[in-house]
């Protein structure tokens, strides 16, 4: 069963009227999430459409997986992208957000598909690994490395792909883009860590590309070597686009993390995580 055979269980919060003292995190599946912090909303690699590809009837999301569309976004602060892939950028759901959005931070090379969409080349900011920008007095968002790749077509990596460290005067979180493992989460750890929070790509893997994505058993080590003190899997749930089981990625990650000590959170999709009350493991993925 590579997909779920029943519509997945979901919480649908009013992100409109969603108020926060403190960084609150909504995951809407697979790499897709909102952030609110310091007054501000952050939103990550919005995908909305109901499919990861080119055409409507390819990659299709799970149902239950996609009860989150454009029209239920509050006024977006911020959009931050962590590469061009079809199940991170997203062209339809780009352009239904795009009155919404104040302001773009991406890796180099991507602003150049948002203005193509459309978008004023006046609010993107694209960054270089290791760069810095200083989205409000309080925020600070710093460019990082992935081991990845960038192309929508048959051309590849003629743009950047990234990870971020979004730091406030109170907290330090770990946005990772999709990656393979490798020393460079170890090297973010030691200048910018600890985290209070790393959410880190834990699906869509196979031994046929391990240097692209991780495996489970090395996400929860690269949470370690990020000194995260929660790990916030992400990156599944939501699309199949490898041959394991939809539910593989957290049950393996959930069995490293308890023989390595590591707590993991695990929010259904739609629901707020707030970081000063860490949510403990809830099984909501095994409904069938």
């Amino acid at each position: 069963m590579v997909a779920p055979n029943k519509i997945l269980p979901y919480i649908k919060t009013d992100l409109k009227r969603l108020q926060a003292d403190e960084p609150v995190i909504v995951w809407f599946g697979h790499s897709s999430y909102l952030i609110k912090v310091n007054g501000k909303t952050i939103l990550i690699d919005p995908v909305f459409s109901g499919n990861a590809s080119p055409v409507s009837f390819m990659l299709k999301a799970f149902k239950g997986s996609n009860e989150y569309l454009a029209d239920d976004m509050p006024e977006i602060d911020l959009l931050l992208l962590t590469h061009d892939h079809y199940d991170h950028l997203d062209y339809k759901t780009l352009t239904k957000l795009r009155s919404k959005i104040k302001q773009v931070i991406a890796p180099l090379g991507v602003g150049s598909h948002l203005e193509h969409w459309g978008f004023e080349e006046t609010i993107i900011a694209e960054l270089d690994w290791w760069e810095s920008h200083s989205f409000t007095s309080e925020i600070n968002i710093t460019s990082a490395p992935a081991r990845h790749y960038t192309g929508r077509g048959v051309v590849r990596s003629k743009m950047l792909w990234s990870s971020y460290i979004l730091k406030t005067n109170t907290h330090n979180l770990y946005l990772g883009g999709d990656s393979g493992y490798d020393t460079h989460f170890k090297t973010i750890g030691e200048k910018f860590g600890p985290f209070d929070i790393a959410l880190l790509e834990s699906g869509q893997y196979n031994t046929a590309w391990p240097f692209i994505h991780m495996m489970p058993e090395q996400t929860v080590q690269a949470s370690i070597d990020l000194q995260a003190r929660i790990l916030f899997p992400i990156h599944w749930g939501k699309f199949a686009l490898a041959f394991h089981d939809w539910d593989e990625p957290i049950t393996r990650i959930l069995k490293k993390a308890e023989e390595l000590k590591v707590n993991v959170t695990t929010p259904m999709i739609g629901e707020p995580l707030q970081l000063s009350k860490f949510s403990e493991t809830r099984s909501w993925w095994k409904f069938d």
